[in-house]
């Protein structure tokens, strides 16, 4: 049953996200990357027969023919609610694409930013207990805004070596036909150093269990990666206007997700705190997923009561929650006293999966109190900036002795050798 905390000096123990044993699981990542790393296609075959049982006669790449069946595995209905949602997750990230630009003195000089995107990147689709079509708009549409060319994916097979109808549609609908049958930790490691069949990427995105996160970690510097995502988890903040009922679903539509997900309400009523605790267990019974949705409720689900709004503010910003609901009697007053949140979802008819399949914002989002320095993943994940200067030789003489004295005082000599040449090359 989901707990209900009154106690303040209680609060910061249940706000903390649970502590993951990560020592041991990345002392076996590293051994997999090292592997995939030395030994390439046969290296990353060994180890998906071993996590997934699917043998080496498997192609790695999906073959045009099985994406083409797919279609025939999927429904009128899934195909029109993909469209939907692909049009509303492109028409947000277009918003968000900036352009390079440039700015001129009066005496000549130019400074600027060159954006341009990454020419690579792998997206990582989640599968084992569950069908993610979702996570392929979310990783590749930002990309594609971008403008980014060359878009890899894996995804974990069944252990027939099949890829799920549904997620095989939604590349396809986004002209992405280089897809892996691989996942875990290895398959990251394939896209981080490339083997023979997979060229390597500049960029990795999108989530995965505690060892896809360990083998982004450790893959950093060799290539980029979005974030260190962990279980997913909701914090819904409702007054005595909220629907109990309302409330409960949405904290149970995160905790289906994983056992370690966590399911939050701060509230400034006890009467509501006790009937979502009623709704929680009744329509706990009704779900096909009740036994990890049971199992995240009964670890990490929680209901803090607190009367005091500057307190609930404190508590939300400690919290850092990866989605956040207001259902509230006057949620945009309080959006300014929001600092750290992944995604905010405002009124009673914005719940989180509205914004996980179809509003447009993307859904790959921190955790675990990342909210307080990360942000969701967008178009500006995909792209990279160059700075641009162009001197006028007139302001370079007038920055030069500055850059002199600089140079000087940080004992870089050659630095200003650099400047005194120009000096000297007419006489000033």
């Amino acid at each position: 049953m989901i707990k209900i905390v009154t106690k303040r000096a209680e609060f910061s123990d249940y706000a903390r996200p649970p502590a993951r044993v990560a020592a041991e699981a990345e002392a076996s990542v590293r051994n997999i990357i090292e592997k995939v790393q030395s030994e390439g296609d046969r290296g990353l075959l060994e180890l998906r027969e071993r996590f997934d049982g699917v043998g080496a006669d498997r192609p790695l790449r999906v073959t045009a023919e099985e994406i083409n069946n797919a279609y025939r595995q999927v429904t009128k209905e899934f195909l029109q609610a993909l469209h939907q949602a692909r049009e509303n997750i492109f028409f947000y990230h277009r918003q968000q694409k900036r352009n390079s630009w440039f700015t001129e003195t009066k005496t000549g000089s130019k400074l600027g930013q060159l954006i341009r995107p990454l020419a690579r990147v792998g997206i990582y689709v989640p599968g084992g207990t569950a069908t993610y079509p979702s996570s392929v708009l979310m990783n590749a549409i930002p990309a594609k805004v971008a403008g980014v060319k060359e878009i890899a994916m894996v995804t974990p097979p069944d252990r027939e070596g099949n890829i799920p109808a549904p997620t095989l549609v939604a590349a396809a609908e986004l002209d992405i036909t280089e897809i892996y049958r691989v996942g875990g930790a290895h398959a990251v490691a394939a896209l981080a150093y490339g083997t023979e069949t997979i060229k390597a990427v500049d960029k990795i995105s999108g989530p995965g269990n505690i060892y896809v996160t360990l083998a982004k970690k450790l893959v950093y510097g060799q290539v980029d990666i979005d974030m260190l995502a962990g279980p997913s988890e909701i914090l819904v903040v409702a007054d005595e206007t909220a629907d109990a009922r309302f409330v409960a679903a949405d904290l149970l539509s995160q905790a289906e997700h994983d056992t370690l997900a966590r399911a939050m309400l701060i509230t400034d009523s006890e009467e509501l705190a006790r009937q979502v605790q009623q709704q929680v267990e009744l329509q706990l019974k009704k779900l096909s997923r009740w036994e990890i949705a049971r199992e995240a409720i009964d670890n990490y689900g929680v209901i803090f009561v607190e009367r005091d709004w500057d307190r609930i503010w404190q508590l939300v910003n400690l919290i850092a929650p990866e989605h956040l609901e207001l259902q509230i009697a006057k949620p945009w007053e309080a959006v300014d006293k929001i600092q750290n949140a992944g995604a905010i979802f405002i009124g009673p008819y914005s719940p989180e999966p509205l914004g996980d399949y179809m509003a447009g914002p993307n859904h790959i989002l921190p955790t675990g109190g990342t909210a307080r320095f990360y942000s969701p993943l967008g178009v500006d994940s995909f792209v990279k900036k160059s700075s641009v200067i162009a001197y006028s030789r007139q302001d370079f003489l007038n920055e030069a002795d500055n850059i002199i004295s600089l140079a000087e005082i940080e004992g870089l000599d050659a630095h200003a050798r650099a400047a005194k040449v120009r000096l000297e090359e007419r006489g000033r």
